[in-house]
């Protein structure tokens, strides 16, 4: 029986997966995806909007890694994973680094000599660049195979578009010397897993990182981030009911308004996800409004929205190119830009043509824009 929703347990604004097992929040179990990926060794890349769950996904593979089984108790994975096999874990979570108050290279520092004391390693470069390699080196030396979780390796940069673009440009130098040792430290580690928002060239990671696998358009783990049909209606049984209630309307009725409000995210342009943030925040507040625009819309991109409003996006085709990665500057393509922030989302794929028709995901979006 899957932990079904109540109001008390919505995990709003809560990115770890410990304290969301320890506290009895709601769980929607992705772990049969997340067991498909761990599987693997190499190095992976996935794009997913702001607030769409990222965080959480890394948090909860750290604690895989890590062996903590009494997290899983319940879940799909418990009696499938290998328990007795663990790896270390350096998790860098780039939107707690305090980069903006320390600056970019200084944060990094800090984050890394604080790992080194934690797991009291023989560490005594100077150079960030080198530090992190030896990081590796020293860690896997003392616990096997290193899992190399990086969850939002752009954020450095995205927080400083528009405006603020020397900045980005100055983050992304310093991004790109740091990524440049995973390369050379392939023996270090068991798995490398990169989220992100946008795919920024010049970074090292496109670039340098050849056998880097972008899994963001790939229909194997379409689902692993938002929420499915099927889980909506399993997961949050209760909530609809209450909605339904609230809103004066028929069971049947509120699906059919939560799918048009908030469904319609595709990456392969087969299977369709909801909004996760929105759909916790709509269970909490039990009334239909525009939650994810207000708080997962960068400044920039609002300025740049409002430029561009005489334009339509809706229904545009594009080929497999669109979705490269690209570069830093004032001219950033803003089609693309909306895709990979979630405004724009795959409607359909065309196999034989090999194109994609892009569109407004739901009415929460196209409102907004």
């Amino acid at each position: 029986m899957p932990y079904l929703c109540n109001m008390q347990n919505l995990p709003v604004g809560i990115q770890n997966f410990s304290k969301i097992r320890k506290e009895g929040y709601l769980y929607v179990d992705k772990t049969p995806l997340i067991y498909q990926l761990a599987l693997q060794s190499g190095y992976y890349f996935l794009s997913r909007p702001r607030r769409f769950g990222k965080s959480l996904l890394i948090s909860t593979m750290k604690e895989l890694f890590s062996g903590n089984r009494e997290l899983f108790k319940g879940l799909w994975i418990e009696d499938r994973w290998d328990w007795e096999k663990t790896n270390p874990v350096l998790h860098i979570p780039f939107s707690s680094l305090g980069y903006k108050s320390l600056g970019l290279e200084r944060a990094l520092h800090e984050f890394l000599d604080d790992f080194i004391r934690e797991h009291e390693l023989d560490v005594d470069e100077e150079a960030l660049e080198l530090k992190f390699r030896e990081i590796l080196r020293s860690l896997s030396a003392k616990e096997g195979q290193v899992a190399l979780l990086i969850d939002e390796y752009d954020k450095p940069i995205i927080d400083y578009l528009g405006k603020e673009i020397a900045r980005a440009q100055e983050n992304q130098q310093v991004l790109k010397k740091f990524y440049s040792i995973i390369k050379d430290s392939d023996a270090c580690l068991r798995m490398v897993f990169i989220t992100g928002v946008s795919k920024f060239s010049r970074v090292s990671i496109f670039s340098d990182l050849n056998n880097l696998r972008d899994i963001t358009m790939s229909r194997k783990y379409s689902a692993m981030l938002g929420y499915t049909q099927e889980e909506l209606e399993r997961y949050f049984e209760e909530c609809i009911r209450q909605l339904a209630e609230s809103e004066d309307m028929t069971e049947e009725e509120a699906l059919t308004e939560i799918k048009n409000w908030y469904n319609g995210y595709s990456w392969d342009g087969e299977q369709f996800v909801y909004n996760p943030f929105s759909i916790l925040l709509l269970c909490e507040e039990e009334r239909f409004s525009n939650y994810w625009f207000a708080t997962a819309t960068p400044s920039f991109l609002i300025d740049l929205i409002k430029e561009k409003q005489y334009y339509d996006f809706d229904g545009m085709e594009v080929g497999e190119s669109f979705f490269e990665a690209f570069q830093i500057s004032k001219d950033i393509p803003t089609g693309a830009l909306l895709f990979q922030t979630g405004y724009l989302t795959v409607k359909k794929y065309d196999s034989k043509t090999r194109l994609y028709t892009l569109g407004y995901p739901n009415r929460e979006v196209k409102e907004s824009m």
